[in-house]
């Protein structure tokens, strides 16, 4: 069996705009994309691959589904960007035991999170 058996190894957001997604997690988090047909895009960059899908008339994405959670060193920067690339926070920053987090959406209104481990804790 390969090393990949049983382990997540890739993750699809569905996407309004496949060019606002681009833009959007380009600009807040410097991924890169590459462009499979008009309706869909695969992202480099997030620690795992993944894509958007625009291939379905999504009027909003699935709720409730899997929620998907960035690792950020600096989750007041990341924020600034999240903001300054047109996301929106829904979730302020709270604690929790180990850490701290916060959720945003994107502009096809995927909600995900980002969080921060405390210092000292593993």
């Amino acid at each position: 069996m390969s090393d990949n058996h049983h382990k997540i190894y890739y993750v699809e957001l569905p996407a309004i705009s496949g060019a606002a997604m681009k833009a959007f997690y380009g600009e807040a988090f410097g991924w890169t994309f590459t462009d499979y047909g008009p309706h869909y895009v695969a992202f480099h960059g997030a620690g795992i691959e993944g894509g958007f899908d625009e291939s379905r008339d999504y009027i909003a994405p699935n709720s409730p589904g899997a929620f998907v959670i960035l690792y950020s060193d600096d989750l007041e920067a990341t924020q600034r960007a999240i903001k300054s690339a047109g996301g929106d926070i829904c979730v302020e920053t709270y604690g929790f035991p180990g850490g701290s987090r916060f959720h945003f959406k994107d502009p096809s209104g995927n909600e995900l999170g980002v969080w921060k481990m405390d210092e000292g804790a593993k």
